[in-house]
Protein backbone atom coordinates (compact mmCIF):
# COMPACT_ATOMS: atom_id res chain seq x y z
CA UNK A 1 0.00 0.00 0.00
CA UNK A 2 1.37 3.46 -0.86
CA UNK A 3 -0.57 6.19 0.62
CA UNK A 4 -0.13 9.90 0.01
CA UNK A 5 -0.97 12.76 2.08
CA UNK A 6 -1.51 16.66 0.96
CA UNK A 7 -1.53 18.66 4.55
CA UNK A 8 0.72 17.30 7.37
CA UNK A 9 -1.36 18.64 10.34
CA UNK A 10 -2.83 17.14 13.71
CA UNK A 11 -5.63 15.22 11.30
CA UNK A 12 -3.03 13.57 8.95
CA UNK A 13 -0.14 12.65 11.46
CA UNK A 14 -2.62 10.94 13.56
CA UNK A 15 -4.22 8.74 10.40
CA UNK A 16 -0.67 8.18 9.10
CA UNK A 17 0.60 6.96 13.21
CA UNK A 18 -1.90 4.57 13.58
CA UNK A 19 -2.05 3.33 9.98
CA UNK A 20 2.15 3.29 10.93
CA UNK A 21 1.21 0.97 13.79
CA UNK A 22 -1.03 -0.96 10.83
CA UNK A 23 1.78 -1.90 8.76
CA UNK A 24 1.67 0.34 6.14
CA UNK A 25 5.26 1.41 5.50
CA UNK A 26 4.93 3.51 2.53
CA UNK A 27 3.53 6.87 3.43
CA UNK A 28 4.44 10.19 2.41
CA UNK A 29 3.35 13.54 2.60
CA UNK A 30 3.26 17.57 1.17
CA UNK A 31 2.69 20.56 3.25
CA UNK A 32 3.11 23.83 2.13
CA UNK A 33 4.66 24.60 5.41
CA UNK A 34 7.37 22.08 5.26
CA UNK A 35 10.11 25.16 4.55
CA UNK A 36 8.53 27.93 7.08
CA UNK A 37 11.00 28.24 10.07
CA UNK A 38 7.92 28.46 12.12
CA UNK A 39 6.43 24.80 11.48
CA UNK A 40 8.81 22.77 9.45
CA UNK A 41 10.86 21.51 12.94
CA UNK A 42 7.20 20.39 13.70
CA UNK A 43 6.70 19.00 10.32
CA UNK A 44 9.72 17.05 10.52
CA UNK A 45 9.19 15.56 13.68
CA UNK A 46 5.97 14.35 13.16
CA UNK A 47 6.82 12.99 10.03
CA UNK A 48 9.71 11.18 11.73
CA UNK A 49 7.36 9.66 14.20
CA UNK A 50 4.83 8.61 12.00
CA UNK A 51 7.30 6.82 9.51
CA UNK A 52 6.08 9.26 6.64
CA UNK A 53 8.72 11.11 4.01
CA UNK A 54 8.09 14.94 3.50
CA UNK A 55 8.30 15.58 -0.22
CA UNK A 56 8.30 19.15 -1.14
CA UNK A 57 5.61 19.45 -4.03
CA UNK A 58 1.98 18.05 -4.43
CA UNK A 59 3.10 16.45 -7.73
CA UNK A 60 5.79 13.83 -5.64
CA UNK A 61 2.86 13.81 -3.41
CA UNK A 62 0.17 11.68 -6.01
CA UNK A 63 3.14 10.36 -7.56
CA UNK A 64 2.76 6.55 -7.26
CA UNK A 65 0.17 6.14 -4.74
CA UNK A 66 -3.09 4.05 -4.67
CA UNK A 67 -4.80 6.93 -2.60
CA UNK A 68 -3.94 10.60 -1.37
CA UNK A 69 -5.47 12.05 1.83
CA UNK A 70 -5.80 15.48 1.66
CA UNK A 71 -6.55 17.10 4.84
CA UNK A 72 -6.44 20.76 4.52
CA UNK A 73 -8.24 23.65 5.98
CA UNK A 74 -11.40 24.13 4.62
CA UNK A 75 -10.80 27.23 3.08
CA UNK A 76 -8.09 25.99 1.03
CA UNK A 77 -9.58 22.40 -0.03
CA UNK A 78 -11.28 23.75 -3.09
CA UNK A 79 -8.14 25.40 -4.71
CA UNK A 80 -6.47 22.36 -3.92
CA UNK A 81 -8.62 19.93 -5.74
CA UNK A 82 -8.07 22.64 -9.11
CA UNK A 83 -4.22 22.31 -8.82
CA UNK A 84 -4.44 18.61 -8.28
CA UNK A 85 -6.35 17.62 -11.15
CA UNK A 86 -3.61 19.11 -13.71
CA UNK A 87 -0.98 16.76 -12.09
CA UNK A 88 -3.42 13.62 -12.39
CA UNK A 89 -1.36 10.89 -13.93
CA UNK A 90 -2.72 7.49 -12.73
CA UNK A 91 -5.36 6.51 -11.48
CA UNK A 92 -6.29 6.38 -7.64
CA UNK A 93 -8.62 7.36 -5.01
CA UNK A 94 -8.73 10.85 -3.78
CA UNK A 95 -9.92 11.47 -0.14
CA UNK A 96 -11.09 15.11 1.43
CA UNK A 97 -10.90 14.71 5.25
CA UNK A 98 -11.49 18.78 5.47
CA UNK A 99 -14.33 19.92 6.76
CA UNK A 100 -15.26 22.00 3.75
CA UNK A 101 -19.30 22.28 3.41
CA UNK A 102 -21.31 19.97 1.29
CA UNK A 103 -21.45 22.52 -1.61
CA UNK A 104 -17.72 22.68 -2.18
CA UNK A 105 -16.70 18.93 -1.54
CA UNK A 106 -19.50 18.54 -4.75
CA UNK A 107 -17.26 21.00 -6.57
CA UNK A 108 -14.37 19.37 -5.38
CA UNK A 109 -15.50 15.28 -6.63
CA UNK A 110 -16.27 17.11 -10.21
CA UNK A 111 -12.97 18.33 -10.45
CA UNK A 112 -11.17 14.68 -9.21
CA UNK A 113 -14.12 12.62 -11.19
CA UNK A 114 -13.63 14.80 -14.52
CA UNK A 115 -9.60 14.04 -13.93
CA UNK A 116 -10.17 10.11 -13.84
CA UNK A 117 -9.94 9.60 -9.97
CA UNK A 118 -12.26 8.39 -7.85
CA UNK A 119 -13.26 10.81 -5.06
CA UNK A 120 -14.34 10.38 -1.54
CA UNK A 121 -15.73 13.02 0.76
CA UNK A 122 -14.79 11.84 4.53
CA UNK A 123 -15.97 13.00 7.55
CA UNK A 124 -14.02 12.21 10.78
CA UNK A 125 -16.89 11.66 13.47
CA UNK A 126 -14.58 11.54 16.49
CA UNK A 127 -11.52 12.56 18.30
CA UNK A 128 -8.19 11.92 16.55
CA UNK A 129 -5.82 11.81 18.76
CA UNK A 130 -8.13 9.16 20.68
CA UNK A 131 -9.17 7.24 17.81
CA UNK A 132 -6.31 7.56 15.33
CA UNK A 133 -7.04 5.78 12.11
CA UNK A 134 -9.56 4.17 13.63
CA UNK A 135 -12.13 7.20 13.82
CA UNK A 136 -15.42 6.60 12.82
CA UNK A 137 -15.82 7.93 9.41
CA UNK A 138 -18.99 8.56 7.17
CA UNK A 139 -17.90 8.27 3.58
CA UNK A 140 -19.68 9.55 0.18
CA UNK A 141 -18.63 9.32 -3.59
CA UNK A 142 -17.60 7.22 -6.13
CA UNK A 143 -14.69 6.47 -4.61
CA UNK A 144 -16.15 4.99 -1.08
CA UNK A 145 -16.25 1.17 -2.15
CA UNK A 146 -12.90 1.29 -2.74
CA UNK A 147 -11.48 3.31 -0.07
CA UNK A 148 -13.55 0.81 2.33
CA UNK A 149 -12.00 -2.00 0.28
CA UNK A 150 -8.62 -0.61 0.16
CA UNK A 151 -8.22 0.71 3.92
CA UNK A 152 -10.69 -1.40 6.15
CA UNK A 153 -8.03 -4.18 5.62
CA UNK A 154 -5.75 -1.80 8.22
CA UNK A 155 -8.36 -1.40 10.86
CA UNK A 156 -10.28 1.89 9.86
CA UNK A 157 -13.35 2.35 10.45
CA UNK A 158 -15.91 3.35 7.33
CA UNK A 159 -19.52 3.59 7.21
CA UNK A 160 -20.57 4.44 3.25
CA UNK A 161 -23.11 7.17 3.07
CA UNK A 162 -23.94 7.39 -0.27
CA UNK A 163 -22.32 7.53 -3.95
CA UNK A 164 -22.92 11.66 -3.39
CA UNK A 165 -20.27 13.74 -2.63
CA UNK A 166 -21.04 16.25 0.51
CA UNK A 167 -23.84 14.11 1.92
CA UNK A 168 -21.09 12.57 4.70
CA UNK A 169 -19.85 15.94 5.59
CA UNK A 170 -23.78 17.39 5.70
CA UNK A 171 -24.21 14.78 8.25
CA UNK A 172 -21.33 15.87 10.47
CA UNK A 173 -21.81 19.59 9.83
CA UNK A 174 -25.76 18.79 11.08
CA UNK A 175 -24.58 16.63 14.32
CA UNK A 176 -22.23 20.00 14.69
CA UNK A 177 -25.43 21.88 15.70
CA UNK A 178 -26.36 19.25 18.69
CA UNK A 179 -22.22 18.75 19.56
CA UNK A 180 -21.39 21.65 19.90
CA UNK A 181 -24.30 24.06 20.78
CA UNK A 182 -24.80 21.57 23.82
CA UNK A 183 -21.76 23.19 24.60
CA UNK A 184 -22.83 26.96 24.88
CA UNK A 185 -26.09 25.60 26.88
CA UNK A 186 -23.89 23.69 29.33
CA UNK A 187 -22.09 27.13 29.97
CA UNK A 188 -24.82 29.43 30.03
CA UNK A 189 -26.30 26.89 32.33
CA UNK A 190 -23.54 26.07 34.40
CA UNK A 191 -22.49 29.27 35.05
CA UNK A 192 -26.15 30.84 36.18
CA UNK A 193 -26.12 27.16 38.32
CA UNK A 194 -22.95 28.42 40.23
CA UNK A 195 -24.16 31.95 40.16
CA UNK A 196 -26.87 31.26 42.70
CA UNK A 197 -25.37 28.21 44.09
CA UNK A 198 -27.92 25.44 42.61
CA UNK A 199 -25.19 23.25 40.49
CA UNK A 200 -25.44 20.02 42.26
CA UNK A 201 -29.17 20.70 42.54
CA UNK A 202 -29.31 21.46 38.96
CA UNK A 203 -27.13 18.75 37.76
CA UNK A 204 -28.75 15.80 39.92
CA UNK A 205 -32.19 16.99 38.53
CA UNK A 206 -31.17 16.83 34.66
CA UNK A 207 -28.82 13.47 35.79
CA UNK A 208 -32.31 11.71 36.79
CA UNK A 209 -34.13 13.41 33.55
CA UNK A 210 -32.24 12.13 30.98
CA UNK A 211 -30.40 9.33 32.05
CA UNK A 212 -33.23 7.22 32.33
CA UNK A 213 -33.59 6.50 28.37
CA UNK A 214 -32.08 6.83 25.31
CA UNK A 215 -30.97 9.83 23.80
CA UNK A 216 -33.75 9.23 20.83
CA UNK A 217 -36.00 8.61 23.50
CA UNK A 218 -35.10 11.76 25.23
CA UNK A 219 -35.68 14.05 21.85
CA UNK A 220 -38.56 12.60 20.90
CA UNK A 221 -40.66 13.17 24.32
CA UNK A 222 -38.50 17.22 24.54
CA UNK A 223 -39.38 17.98 20.54
CA UNK A 224 -42.94 16.72 20.80
CA UNK A 225 -44.07 17.50 24.18
CA UNK A 226 -42.44 21.40 23.67
CA UNK A 227 -44.60 21.18 20.74
CA UNK A 228 -47.83 20.92 22.59
CA UNK A 229 -46.83 23.46 25.12
CA UNK A 230 -44.14 25.74 23.17
CA UNK A 231 -46.39 29.10 24.33
CA UNK A 232 -46.21 28.45 28.15
CA UNK A 233 -42.57 27.06 27.79
CA UNK A 234 -41.53 30.42 25.55
CA UNK A 235 -42.99 32.38 28.72
CA UNK A 236 -40.93 30.41 31.42
CA UNK A 237 -37.83 30.97 29.55
CA UNK A 238 -38.57 35.17 29.48
CA UNK A 239 -38.42 34.69 33.25
CA UNK A 240 -35.18 32.83 32.83
CA UNK A 241 -33.70 35.60 30.83
CA UNK A 242 -34.61 38.09 33.15
CA UNK A 243 -33.11 36.04 35.73
CA UNK A 244 -29.85 35.85 33.67
CA UNK A 245 -29.94 39.38 32.80
CA UNK A 246 -30.02 40.63 36.32
CA UNK A 247 -27.12 38.69 37.44
CA UNK A 248 -25.17 40.23 34.50
CA UNK A 249 -25.12 36.78 33.15
CA UNK A 250 -24.81 36.15 29.08
CA UNK A 251 -28.21 34.87 28.30
CA UNK A 252 -27.40 34.67 24.84
CA UNK A 253 -28.06 30.60 24.34
CA UNK A 254 -31.17 31.00 26.44
CA UNK A 255 -33.00 34.15 24.05
CA UNK A 256 -31.78 31.79 20.99
CA UNK A 257 -33.98 28.67 22.22
CA UNK A 258 -36.96 30.81 23.65
CA UNK A 259 -36.94 32.75 19.87
CA UNK A 260 -37.33 28.90 18.09
CA UNK A 261 -39.42 27.69 20.51
CA UNK A 262 -41.67 30.91 20.00
CA UNK A 263 -41.94 29.60 16.14
CA UNK A 264 -42.92 26.74 17.13
CA UNK A 265 -45.59 28.06 19.62
CA UNK A 266 -46.85 30.22 16.47
CA UNK A 267 -47.66 27.11 14.45
CA UNK A 268 -50.60 26.57 17.35
CA UNK A 269 -49.91 22.51 17.10
CA UNK A 270 -52.03 22.13 20.22
CA UNK A 271 -54.82 23.43 18.85
CA UNK A 272 -53.98 21.02 15.63
CA UNK A 273 -53.30 18.24 17.37
CA UNK A 274 -56.49 18.91 19.73
CA UNK A 275 -54.64 18.76 22.83
CA UNK A 276 -52.62 15.72 22.34
CA UNK A 277 -48.96 15.98 21.40
CA UNK A 278 -47.25 14.91 18.12
CA UNK A 279 -46.07 11.17 17.88
CA UNK A 280 -42.98 11.77 16.84
CA UNK A 281 -40.58 14.68 16.01
CA UNK A 282 -40.77 14.33 12.15
CA UNK A 283 -44.49 15.63 12.56
CA UNK A 284 -43.51 18.25 14.44
CA UNK A 285 -40.48 19.36 11.49
CA UNK A 286 -43.06 19.09 8.92
CA UNK A 287 -45.15 21.43 10.19
CA UNK A 288 -41.72 23.62 10.44
CA UNK A 289 -41.53 23.20 6.99
CA UNK A 290 -44.99 24.32 5.57
CA UNK A 291 -43.76 27.52 7.49
CA UNK A 292 -40.41 27.86 5.76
Amino acid sequence: MHLGFIGFGEAAFELASGLKEQGIQKMKAYDPLWDEPKYSELIRSRAMESNVTIVHSMEAAIKDVKAIIVAVPADKALEVSEKLKSLVTNESVYIDVSAASPNIKKQIGLNISNSGWKFVDAAMMGPLPVYKHRVPILASGNGTDRFIEMMTVYGMNIEKVSEIPGEATAAKLIRSIYMKGVVGLYLEMLEAAQHFNVEKLVIDSLSETINGRTFEETMNRLVTGTALHAARRSIELGGTINMLESAKIDSSMTKAAKSKIEKLASLNLKEKYHGEKPKHWRQVIEEFKVTT
